[in-house]
């Protein structure tokens, strides 16, 4: 028996819709990520990207469990000395909430080059609406 390490075929690819409306965010991100990391593939090779292109939409809409859309802290710095900005979780997807889904997918995937390019395939909307109808995607019922 052989080990077959997989190439990068861009064609294989699919284009997947998740509809985030009810969805909690943690869960939701484990299943995004494992998407576009690959893993759901027989022939998965860990440092190769085979996964697919992810929509999601109804960013706004996530839940999150308990407390924690008031506990919830959100850290960034901003260069400076004593620039560190923190934000909890209602405040943030209010103002932008795309941004809660990428940042929960981005702690999902890997800190290098790979995961650097992983995250580019990840295309979130905080409406229904999105620009990506020629892709055909398919919905993902999670």
């Amino acid at each position: 028996m052989k080990t077959i390490s997989a190439k990068f075929e861009a064609d294989q690819r699919k284009w997947i819709l998740v509809d985030a409306e009810d969805q909690v965010l943690g869960r939701l991100a484990t299943q995004i990520a494992m998407r576009l990391r690959g893993k759901h593939l027989p022939h998965f090779t860990p440092h190769v990207d085979l996964g697919d292109f992810v929509v999601v939409i109804n960013a706004e809409k996530v839940q999150l469990t308990g407390n924690k859309w008031d506990k919830k802290i959100y850290y960034r710095h901003t260069g400076y000395m004593g620039g560190v900005k923190a934000t909890t979780a209602r405040k943030l997807n209010q103002e932008k909430p795309e941004r809660l889904i990428r940042m929960a997918v981005w702690g999902m995937l890997p800190k290098n080059r790979l995961g650097r390019q992983l995250i580019k395939k990840l295309k979130i909307y905080s409406g229904v609406e999105h620009p990506h109808e020629a892709q055909q995607p398919e919905r993902m019922a999670l």
